[in-house]
């Protein structure tokens, strides 16, 4: 199965190719210059971005780190309709185990309510929030998701400066 290259989402059907990418979506594919100036950024700056985030303060809560990637799994359903979100954040442990256990309660109260798809996804989508938050993520290095969250971070930040110089050396004095 192919996989977004901005998002990481599995693709099931279409997609949409560009060059050596393949995005999920015409909002993934859009970022597709931010995947591409990322991959150009020195790896020191991305080492030493990485760490303090890593080891910084959570941006939910203002507690103190180790700060990773936590996913919530969520679904909903109505009748013949079904959609299902796997939520990344950027957080503590207990903050990311508080959003996990928010995506159990909303998927038991709404997930189970579309034909035939409600019923198989969500207890798939419960489980991933019971794995995810008995598993305890390796505290001592950052994950992968979380280096990728701040490669594309820092590529964000040289695009907006890339713009805004453009702009103003377009703009008139």
């Amino acid at each position: 199965m192919a996989r977004c290259d901005y998002c990481g989402s599995t693709i099931l059907f279409g997609g949409k190719r560009q060059g050596e990418f393949r995005f999920r979506n015409a909002k993934c594919s859009a970022r597709r210059s931010l995947l591409a100036l990322s991959s150009q950024v020195p790896e020191s700056m991305i080492s030493e971005n990485l760490m303090r985030v890593h080891q910084g303060s959570c941006p939910e809560c203002g507690g103190s780190g180790p700060v990773d990637v936590h996913v919530s799994h969520k679904v909903w359903s109505a009748v013949l309709l079904t959609r299902w979100y796997n939520t990344p954040q950027i957080s503590c442990r207990d903050c990311g185990v508080k959003n996990q256990l928010k995506g159990v309660a909303f998927s038991l109260v709404l997930g189970w309510w579309g034909i035939p798809w409600g019923f198989v996804l969500t207890p798939i989508q419960v489980g991933r929030n019971v794995i995810a938050m008995l598993r305890s993520p390796d505290s001592a290095k950052p994950s992968a998701q979380l280096e990728k969250a701040v490669r594309m971070d820092i590529a964000a930040q040289i695009l907006d400066k890339q713009r805004a110089d453009k702009a103003s050396a377009v703009a008139p004095a």
